[in-house]
Protein backbone atom coordinates (compact mmCIF):
# COMPACT_ATOMS: atom_id res chain seq x y z
CA UNK A 1 0.00 0.00 0.00
CA UNK A 2 1.03 3.59 -0.56
CA UNK A 3 1.74 6.10 2.19
CA UNK A 4 1.46 9.87 2.46
CA UNK A 5 4.07 10.34 -0.33
CA UNK A 6 1.82 8.70 -2.91
CA UNK A 7 0.18 11.89 -4.21
CA UNK A 8 3.49 13.59 -4.89
CA UNK A 9 4.83 10.38 -6.44
CA UNK A 10 1.89 10.29 -8.88
CA UNK A 11 2.75 13.80 -10.06
CA UNK A 12 6.44 12.91 -10.44
CA UNK A 13 5.62 9.69 -12.34
CA UNK A 14 3.24 11.58 -14.61
CA UNK A 15 6.11 13.92 -15.42
CA UNK A 16 8.22 10.93 -16.49
CA UNK A 17 5.45 9.67 -18.78
CA UNK A 18 4.99 13.01 -20.55
CA UNK A 19 8.55 14.33 -20.66
CA UNK A 20 9.76 12.47 -23.77
CA UNK A 21 6.57 12.90 -25.87
CA UNK A 22 6.59 16.64 -25.10
CA UNK A 23 10.26 16.97 -26.12
CA UNK A 24 9.57 15.05 -29.31
CA UNK A 25 6.72 17.44 -30.14
CA UNK A 26 8.64 20.64 -29.38
CA UNK A 27 12.41 20.65 -29.16
CA UNK A 28 13.67 21.90 -25.78
CA UNK A 29 10.28 21.71 -24.11
CA UNK A 30 10.09 20.77 -20.45
CA UNK A 31 7.48 19.34 -18.05
CA UNK A 32 7.19 20.90 -14.58
CA UNK A 33 4.87 21.65 -11.71
CA UNK A 34 4.54 25.45 -11.70
CA UNK A 35 1.19 26.84 -10.66
CA UNK A 36 -0.49 29.64 -12.69
CA UNK A 37 0.56 32.87 -10.97
CA UNK A 38 0.77 35.49 -13.70
CA UNK A 39 4.43 36.24 -12.93
CA UNK A 40 6.08 33.59 -15.12
CA UNK A 41 7.04 35.12 -18.48
CA UNK A 42 6.75 31.58 -19.92
CA UNK A 43 8.92 32.30 -22.95
CA UNK A 44 10.22 28.73 -23.17
CA UNK A 45 7.90 25.92 -24.23
CA UNK A 46 6.74 23.86 -21.27
CA UNK A 47 3.87 21.87 -19.81
CA UNK A 48 2.97 22.42 -16.15
CA UNK A 49 1.09 19.74 -14.22
CA UNK A 50 -1.07 21.55 -11.67
CA UNK A 51 -2.98 19.46 -9.11
CA UNK A 52 -6.02 21.65 -8.44
CA UNK A 53 -8.39 19.26 -6.68
CA UNK A 54 -8.41 16.09 -4.57
CA UNK A 55 -11.64 14.19 -3.83
CA UNK A 56 -12.56 10.89 -2.11
CA UNK A 57 -12.96 7.97 -4.47
CA UNK A 58 -16.64 7.00 -4.42
CA UNK A 59 -16.16 3.26 -5.01
CA UNK A 60 -13.61 2.67 -2.24
CA UNK A 61 -15.46 5.02 0.07
CA UNK A 62 -18.47 2.69 0.00
CA UNK A 63 -16.63 -0.60 0.52
CA UNK A 64 -14.25 0.36 3.31
CA UNK A 65 -14.98 -1.63 6.51
CA UNK A 66 -14.77 -0.34 10.10
CA UNK A 67 -11.17 -0.05 11.20
CA UNK A 68 -11.63 -0.21 14.97
CA UNK A 69 -13.42 -2.42 17.46
CA UNK A 70 -15.94 -1.14 19.99
CA UNK A 71 -13.16 -0.68 22.57
CA UNK A 72 -11.10 1.46 20.17
CA UNK A 73 -8.42 -1.11 19.29
CA UNK A 74 -7.29 -1.22 15.67
CA UNK A 75 -8.70 -4.02 13.50
CA UNK A 76 -7.17 -3.01 10.17
CA UNK A 77 -5.10 -0.19 8.79
CA UNK A 78 -7.03 2.86 7.69
CA UNK A 79 -7.29 3.29 3.92
CA UNK A 80 -7.79 6.66 2.24
CA UNK A 81 -8.84 6.40 -1.41
CA UNK A 82 -8.45 9.60 -3.45
CA UNK A 83 -9.02 10.84 -6.99
CA UNK A 84 -6.57 13.47 -8.26
CA UNK A 85 -7.65 16.20 -10.68
CA UNK A 86 -4.90 17.81 -12.76
CA UNK A 87 -4.85 20.83 -15.04
CA UNK A 88 -2.22 20.53 -17.79
CA UNK A 89 -1.15 24.06 -18.82
CA UNK A 90 0.67 24.44 -22.15
CA UNK A 91 2.92 27.45 -22.73
CA UNK A 92 5.04 28.38 -25.70
CA UNK A 93 5.03 30.29 -28.94
CA UNK A 94 1.54 30.64 -30.33
CA UNK A 95 3.05 31.63 -33.68
CA UNK A 96 4.71 28.20 -33.90
CA UNK A 97 1.63 26.45 -32.43
CA UNK A 98 3.85 25.01 -29.69
CA UNK A 99 1.05 24.76 -27.02
CA UNK A 100 -1.16 22.87 -29.45
CA UNK A 101 1.63 20.53 -30.55
CA UNK A 102 2.40 19.68 -26.92
CA UNK A 103 -1.30 19.19 -26.14
CA UNK A 104 -1.56 16.65 -28.96
CA UNK A 105 1.53 14.83 -27.70
CA UNK A 106 0.17 14.67 -24.13
CA UNK A 107 -3.27 13.46 -25.23
CA UNK A 108 -1.71 10.76 -27.42
CA UNK A 109 0.72 9.64 -24.70
CA UNK A 110 -1.95 9.28 -22.00
CA UNK A 111 -4.29 7.50 -24.43
CA UNK A 112 -1.53 5.03 -25.31
CA UNK A 113 -0.40 4.61 -21.68
CA UNK A 114 -3.16 5.62 -19.24
CA UNK A 115 -1.64 3.66 -16.34
CA UNK A 116 1.40 4.62 -14.27
CA UNK A 117 3.86 1.72 -14.51
CA UNK A 118 6.43 0.55 -11.98
CA UNK A 119 9.21 1.82 -14.26
CA UNK A 120 7.66 5.30 -14.30
CA UNK A 121 7.56 5.30 -10.51
CA UNK A 122 11.15 4.07 -10.22
CA UNK A 123 12.41 6.82 -12.57
CA UNK A 124 10.40 9.45 -10.69
CA UNK A 125 11.87 8.40 -7.34
CA UNK A 126 15.41 8.41 -8.78
CA UNK A 127 14.93 12.05 -9.86
CA UNK A 128 13.18 13.05 -6.62
CA UNK A 129 14.95 11.23 -3.80
CA UNK A 130 12.60 12.67 -1.17
CA UNK A 131 9.88 10.38 -2.60
CA UNK A 132 11.67 7.17 -1.70
CA UNK A 133 9.52 4.68 0.17
CA UNK A 134 6.18 6.01 -1.08
CA UNK A 135 4.97 2.47 -1.77
CA UNK A 136 3.08 3.56 -4.90
CA UNK A 137 4.78 0.80 -6.91
CA UNK A 138 3.25 -1.80 -4.54
CA UNK A 139 -0.28 -0.39 -4.70
CA UNK A 140 -2.96 -2.96 -5.59
CA UNK A 141 -4.53 -0.78 -8.28
CA UNK A 142 -2.51 1.21 -10.77
CA UNK A 143 -3.34 4.90 -11.09
CA UNK A 144 -5.23 5.49 -14.36
CA UNK A 145 -5.52 8.85 -16.10
CA UNK A 146 -8.63 9.80 -18.06
CA UNK A 147 -9.55 13.16 -19.60
CA UNK A 148 -12.13 15.21 -17.71
CA UNK A 149 -14.86 16.60 -19.97
CA UNK A 150 -15.15 20.08 -18.42
CA UNK A 151 -17.66 22.43 -19.96
CA UNK A 152 -16.75 25.97 -21.01
CA UNK A 153 -18.46 27.27 -17.88
CA UNK A 154 -16.47 24.91 -15.64
CA UNK A 155 -13.24 25.87 -17.35
CA UNK A 156 -14.10 29.55 -16.90
CA UNK A 157 -14.77 29.08 -13.18
CA UNK A 158 -11.53 27.13 -12.79
CA UNK A 159 -9.36 29.79 -14.43
CA UNK A 160 -11.17 32.60 -12.63
CA UNK A 161 -9.84 31.14 -9.37
CA UNK A 162 -6.31 32.12 -10.45
CA UNK A 163 -5.79 35.75 -9.48
CA UNK A 164 -4.81 38.02 -12.39
CA UNK A 165 -3.67 35.12 -14.58
CA UNK A 166 -4.26 35.13 -18.32
CA UNK A 167 -5.75 31.99 -19.80
CA UNK A 168 -3.36 29.51 -21.40
CA UNK A 169 -4.24 26.48 -23.44
CA UNK A 170 -5.04 23.74 -20.95
CA UNK A 171 -6.59 20.31 -20.51
CA UNK A 172 -8.03 18.57 -17.45
CA UNK A 173 -7.31 14.97 -16.47
CA UNK A 174 -8.35 12.75 -13.58
CA UNK A 175 -6.03 10.25 -11.91
CA UNK A 176 -7.74 7.40 -10.08
CA UNK A 177 -7.25 5.85 -7.62
CA UNK A 178 -4.55 6.63 -5.03
CA UNK A 179 -4.72 4.38 -1.96
CA UNK A 180 -3.02 5.83 1.11
CA UNK A 181 -2.59 3.40 3.99
CA UNK A 182 -1.62 4.30 7.56
CA UNK A 183 1.49 2.94 9.27
CA UNK A 184 -0.44 1.76 12.34
CA UNK A 185 -0.06 -1.89 13.32
CA UNK A 186 -3.43 -3.52 13.99
CA UNK A 187 -3.93 -6.07 16.73
CA UNK A 188 -4.46 -9.32 14.91
CA UNK A 189 -7.25 -11.53 16.21
CA UNK A 190 -6.81 -15.25 16.70
CA UNK A 191 -7.82 -17.44 13.76
CA UNK A 192 -11.38 -18.72 13.68
CA UNK A 193 -11.47 -22.42 14.60
CA UNK A 194 -15.22 -23.01 14.46
CA UNK A 195 -18.22 -21.22 13.03
CA UNK A 196 -21.78 -21.12 14.33
CA UNK A 197 -24.74 -20.13 12.18
CA UNK A 198 -28.04 -19.22 13.85
CA UNK A 199 -31.32 -18.56 12.11
CA UNK A 200 -34.34 -17.23 13.98
CA UNK A 201 -37.39 -15.15 13.06
CA UNK A 202 -37.55 -11.59 14.28
CA UNK A 203 -39.93 -11.68 17.26
CA UNK A 204 -40.23 -8.23 18.79
CA UNK A 205 -41.37 -8.48 22.42
CA UNK A 206 -44.31 -6.23 23.25
CA UNK A 207 -45.71 -5.12 26.62
CA UNK A 208 -49.44 -4.46 26.68
CA UNK A 209 -50.03 -3.95 30.42
CA UNK A 210 -48.26 -3.91 33.81
CA UNK A 211 -50.44 -4.66 36.83
CA UNK A 212 -50.29 -6.01 40.36
CA UNK A 213 -50.99 -9.69 40.99
CA UNK A 214 -53.59 -8.50 43.52
CA UNK A 215 -55.73 -7.41 40.60
CA UNK A 216 -56.14 -4.80 37.92
CA UNK A 217 -56.62 -1.34 39.37
CA UNK A 218 -54.93 -2.23 42.66
CA UNK A 219 -51.91 -0.07 43.59
CA UNK A 220 -48.42 -1.44 42.98
CA UNK A 221 -46.52 -1.38 46.30
CA UNK A 222 -42.95 -2.41 47.26
CA UNK A 223 -44.44 -5.69 48.55
CA UNK A 224 -46.47 -6.37 45.40
CA UNK A 225 -45.93 -8.96 42.70
CA UNK A 226 -45.76 -7.54 39.19
CA UNK A 227 -47.54 -9.09 36.24
CA UNK A 228 -46.17 -7.92 32.90
CA UNK A 229 -48.48 -8.97 30.09
CA UNK A 230 -47.68 -8.93 26.38
CA UNK A 231 -46.49 -11.06 23.47
CA UNK A 232 -43.20 -12.74 22.54
CA UNK A 233 -41.83 -12.27 26.06
CA UNK A 234 -40.04 -15.64 26.32
CA UNK A 235 -36.39 -15.91 25.27
CA UNK A 236 -33.08 -17.53 26.30
CA UNK A 237 -32.33 -14.86 28.87
CA UNK A 238 -34.97 -12.36 29.96
CA UNK A 239 -34.42 -9.24 32.07
CA UNK A 240 -36.76 -6.44 33.03
CA UNK A 241 -35.75 -2.81 33.20
CA UNK A 242 -37.73 -0.87 35.82
CA UNK A 243 -36.70 2.77 35.82
CA UNK A 244 -32.89 2.70 35.90
CA UNK A 245 -32.68 -0.79 37.41
CA UNK A 246 -32.26 -3.95 35.30
CA UNK A 247 -33.37 -7.15 37.06
CA UNK A 248 -33.03 -10.72 35.73
CA UNK A 249 -36.40 -12.43 35.34
CA UNK A 250 -35.24 -15.90 36.31
CA UNK A 251 -36.73 -18.74 38.44
CA UNK A 252 -37.54 -19.24 41.22
CA UNK A 253 -38.30 -15.57 41.89
CA UNK A 254 -39.84 -14.96 38.47
CA UNK A 255 -42.01 -16.93 36.10
CA UNK A 256 -41.73 -16.19 32.39
CA UNK A 257 -44.08 -17.35 29.64
CA UNK A 258 -44.58 -16.12 26.11
CA UNK A 259 -47.45 -13.87 27.23
CA UNK A 260 -46.57 -12.85 30.82
CA UNK A 261 -43.78 -12.27 33.31
CA UNK A 262 -44.60 -12.61 37.00
CA UNK A 263 -42.00 -11.28 39.43
CA UNK A 264 -41.82 -9.46 42.78
CA UNK A 265 -41.11 -5.74 42.85
CA UNK A 266 -37.31 -5.68 43.21
CA UNK A 267 -35.61 -3.83 46.02
CA UNK A 268 -33.76 -0.67 45.13
CA UNK A 269 -36.20 0.98 42.73
CA UNK A 270 -37.66 4.38 43.49
CA UNK A 271 -41.27 5.34 43.93
CA UNK A 272 -43.06 7.32 41.26
CA UNK A 273 -43.84 6.82 37.59
CA UNK A 274 -41.46 4.23 36.10
CA UNK A 275 -40.88 2.74 32.69
CA UNK A 276 -40.97 -1.05 32.32
CA UNK A 277 -39.15 -2.74 29.44
CA UNK A 278 -38.40 -6.38 28.63
CA UNK A 279 -34.81 -7.07 27.52
CA UNK A 280 -34.02 -10.35 25.77
CA UNK A 281 -30.57 -11.87 25.25
CA UNK A 282 -29.61 -14.82 23.07
CA UNK A 283 -27.18 -17.61 23.95
CA UNK A 284 -24.69 -17.75 21.09
CA UNK A 285 -21.19 -19.09 20.55
CA UNK A 286 -19.15 -22.06 21.73
CA UNK A 287 -19.35 -22.16 24.68
CA UNK A 288 -22.59 -20.22 24.59
CA UNK A 289 -22.47 -16.64 25.91
CA UNK A 290 -25.21 -14.02 26.28
CA UNK A 291 -25.47 -11.63 23.33
CA UNK A 292 -27.72 -8.63 22.76
CA UNK A 293 -31.10 -9.62 21.37
CA UNK A 294 -34.35 -7.66 21.41
CA UNK A 295 -35.95 -4.96 23.54
CA UNK A 296 -39.65 -4.31 23.96
CA UNK A 297 -41.58 -1.07 24.02
CA UNK A 298 -41.62 0.91 27.29
CA UNK A 299 -44.79 0.67 29.39
CA UNK A 300 -45.57 2.97 32.34
CA UNK A 301 -46.31 1.86 35.89
CA UNK A 302 -46.68 3.73 39.18
CA UNK A 303 -44.89 2.42 42.28
CA UNK A 304 -46.63 3.81 45.36
CA UNK A 305 -44.60 4.47 48.53
CA UNK A 306 -45.75 2.99 51.84
CA UNK A 307 -45.65 4.83 55.18
CA UNK A 308 -44.12 2.53 57.79
CA UNK A 309 -43.82 4.84 60.83
CA UNK A 310 -45.23 8.31 61.52
CA UNK A 311 -44.84 10.75 64.42
CA UNK A 312 -46.36 14.18 64.91
CA UNK A 313 -45.82 17.32 66.93
CA UNK A 314 -47.31 20.80 66.97
CA UNK A 315 -44.76 21.99 64.39
CA UNK A 316 -44.09 18.99 62.22
CA UNK A 317 -44.81 15.44 61.09
CA UNK A 318 -42.08 12.87 60.43
CA UNK A 319 -42.73 9.72 58.39
CA UNK A 320 -40.64 6.73 57.35
CA UNK A 321 -41.35 5.53 53.82
CA UNK A 322 -40.55 2.49 51.72
CA UNK A 323 -38.92 2.67 49.27
CA UNK A 324 -36.61 5.49 50.25
CA UNK A 325 -36.91 8.72 48.26
CA UNK A 326 -33.88 9.57 46.12
CA UNK A 327 -32.08 12.77 45.22
CA UNK A 328 -34.14 15.20 43.16
CA UNK A 329 -37.54 13.71 43.97
CA UNK A 330 -40.36 15.91 45.24
CA UNK A 331 -42.22 14.89 48.41
CA UNK A 332 -45.59 16.24 49.60
CA UNK A 333 -47.44 15.51 52.86
CA UNK A 334 -51.23 15.25 52.53
CA UNK A 335 -53.49 15.56 55.61
CA UNK A 336 -57.26 14.96 55.52
CA UNK A 337 -59.49 15.23 58.57
CA UNK A 338 -60.76 11.72 59.38
CA UNK A 339 -64.03 12.27 61.33
CA UNK A 340 -66.21 15.31 60.82
CA UNK A 341 -69.82 15.58 61.99
CA UNK A 342 -72.16 16.72 59.20
CA UNK A 343 -72.78 19.19 57.72
CA UNK A 344 -69.20 20.40 58.30
CA UNK A 345 -66.62 19.80 55.54
CA UNK A 346 -63.41 17.93 56.51
CA UNK A 347 -60.24 20.01 56.66
CA UNK A 348 -57.43 19.22 54.21
CA UNK A 349 -53.81 20.39 54.18
CA UNK A 350 -50.70 19.79 52.05
CA UNK A 351 -47.05 20.57 52.81
CA UNK A 352 -44.26 20.17 50.25
CA UNK A 353 -40.50 19.83 50.60
CA UNK A 354 -38.00 21.23 48.13
CA UNK A 355 -36.35 18.68 45.80
CA UNK A 356 -34.41 16.26 47.99
CA UNK A 357 -30.66 16.78 48.24
CA UNK A 358 -30.00 13.07 48.78
CA UNK A 359 -31.58 9.66 49.31
CA UNK A 360 -33.51 9.24 52.54
CA UNK A 361 -36.15 6.95 54.02
CA UNK A 362 -37.27 9.52 56.61
CA UNK A 363 -39.09 12.71 55.65
CA UNK A 364 -39.68 15.55 58.11
CA UNK A 365 -42.41 17.99 57.08
CA UNK A 366 -42.80 21.33 58.91
CA UNK A 367 -46.49 22.14 59.37
CA UNK A 368 -48.43 25.19 60.43
CA UNK A 369 -52.05 26.30 60.65
CA UNK A 370 -53.36 22.78 61.21
CA UNK A 371 -56.48 22.45 63.34
CA UNK A 372 -55.51 20.63 66.55
CA UNK A 373 -57.43 19.84 69.73
CA UNK A 374 -57.37 16.06 69.33
CA UNK A 375 -58.26 16.10 65.64
CA UNK A 376 -57.39 12.92 63.74
CA UNK A 377 -56.04 13.10 60.20
CA UNK A 378 -55.42 10.58 57.47
CA UNK A 379 -51.74 10.80 56.42
CA UNK A 380 -50.49 10.32 52.86
CA UNK A 381 -47.16 11.03 51.22
CA UNK A 382 -46.85 11.80 47.51
CA UNK A 383 -43.47 11.07 45.86
CA UNK A 384 -43.27 12.52 42.35
CA UNK A 385 -47.06 12.21 42.13
CA UNK A 386 -47.28 8.62 43.45
CA UNK A 387 -49.33 8.63 46.66
CA UNK A 388 -49.06 6.19 49.54
CA UNK A 389 -52.19 4.03 50.03
CA UNK A 390 -54.87 4.45 52.68
CA UNK A 391 -56.99 1.91 54.53
CA UNK A 392 -60.38 3.56 55.11
CA UNK A 393 -61.95 0.64 57.00
CA UNK A 394 -62.22 1.64 60.71
CA UNK A 395 -62.62 -2.00 61.72
CA UNK A 396 -59.37 -3.04 60.04
CA UNK A 397 -56.15 -3.44 62.03
CA UNK A 398 -54.37 -1.49 59.26
CA UNK A 399 -56.74 1.47 59.39
CA UNK A 400 -55.06 4.67 58.31
CA UNK A 401 -52.31 5.61 58.73
CA UNK A 402 -53.58 8.42 60.89
CA UNK A 403 -52.11 11.04 63.26
CA UNK A 404 -53.85 12.94 66.05
CA UNK A 405 -53.04 16.59 66.54
CA UNK A 406 -53.45 17.38 70.23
Amino acid sequence: MSNYLAIATVSAALQQILLQPVKDAVSGADVGFRRPNGKDPAKEPRVDLYLYRVAPNAAYRNVDLPTRRADGTLVKRTLTALDLYYLFIFRGSDEKLEPQRMLGAVANALNAQPLISTDNITKAVSHHLYLQGSGLDAQVERVRFTPSALTLEEFTKLWSAFFQVEYSLSAAYQGSVVLICSDDNPQEALPVQARNIYVSPFRQPTITEVTSLAGAGRPILPSSTLVIQGTNLLSDIVSVRLGNLVVPAAPPAAKVTNTSITMPVPAGIQAGVLGAQVIQQLQLGTPSQPHNGYESNVAALVLHPVITVGTSSATGITVDINPAAVEGQRATLLLNEATVPPPLAPAAYSFSLPPLAGSTGTLAFPISGVKAGGTTYFVRVSIDGAESPLNLDPSSSGFGPVVTMS
